[in-house]
């Protein structure tokens, strides 16, 4: 076991997946150890869809519990963690956020970027933006897949030039549960160190999408900002999938408890 993997943090349940206790802080210095180190791995950025998603697709589920780290971004997932991992910190793990701070803190580093999803104006108007942030920053590629399933040839065709242009890290945006399964397919044939995937962070910072305030972070109010912005696409997610999330994690909890009310009687 190498000296990064023996480091990992630790991960708590959510339902079918492990989450990483972890900070942003102590992401970032993670994800710039492997590139440092050139150890493959990829990391998921959590929230309460995907971990339904885990739930409904195991494929899902297997690669998140697979992943070098996936991390907690939504704030249920954040809250769970403070009450399950004693004696860990666990902060949000917010994907925009983490892409600054991996970005920012690779600027020394001379770590390379390659980007991978959303539209072609989405991905021109994100690098221009990145560059504006980071003047020194170096983006090696900026590629818009079609949005459909890629048949194996594309693939190999897509990764052959995510490799040709040599990045470290790769920026995955095209949403929950398709990033996820884009990294499980991409992992074995990107000579990347590191892939990542982010979510809505492209719209985010291409300034498509507006972010909620930071309060509404803070209390858990994000999906409702998302919702009133995003009616026709988010109702689905947000109006039946948050009502099933806490059933499951309930239901969850209830056949813990009475696997160890059993344990008890037993002895």
């Amino acid at each position: 076991m190498s000296a990064l993997a023996s480091s990992l943090p630790p991960r708590f349940k959510v339902l079918s997946a492990g989450i990483s206790a972890i900070t942003l802080e102590a992401c970032v210095t993670k994800i710039l150890a492997m590139v440092e180190r050139r150890e493959k791995g990829y990391v998921n950025v959590c929230t309460v869809h995907t971990m339904l998603e885990c739930v409904d697709r195991p494929q899902v589920a297997e690669i998140v519990n697979h992943s070098t780290l996936s991390v907690p971004d939504g704030m249920p997932l954040v809250w769970l963690g403070k009450h399950n991992a004693e004696g860990v910190s666990v902060d949000r793990c917010y994907g925009p956020d983490l892409m600054l701070g991996v970005c920012r803190s690779g600027l020394e580093k001379g770590v390379r970027h390659g980007l991978y999803g959303a539209t072609p104006a989405v991905l021109e108007v994100l690098e221009q933006n990145l560059r504006g942030m980071f003047p020194r920053i170096e983006i090696v590629c900026a590629i818009s897949p079609p949005f459909r399933e890629l048949s194996a040839d594309e693939e190999r065709e897509m990764a052959s030039k995510i490799n040709a242009a040599h990045p470290d890290v790769v920026w995955v945006g095209l949403g929950t549960p398709k990033q996820d399964l884009c990294l499980g397919a991409f992992r074995p044939i990107l000579e990347a160190p590191v892939l990542i995937a982010v979510g809505a962070a492209f719209n985010f910072h291409a300034g498509k999408v507006a972010q909620a305030p930071r309060w509404m972070m803070r209390c858990g109010l994000e999906w409702a900002f998302r919702l009133l912005k995003e009616p026709r696409r988010l109702w689905r997610r947000y109006l039946l999938g948050n009502p099933r999330f806490v059933s499951l994690l309930l239901l969850q909890r209830y056949k813990e408890w009475r696997a160890i009310r059993g344990a008890r009687c037993e002895h």
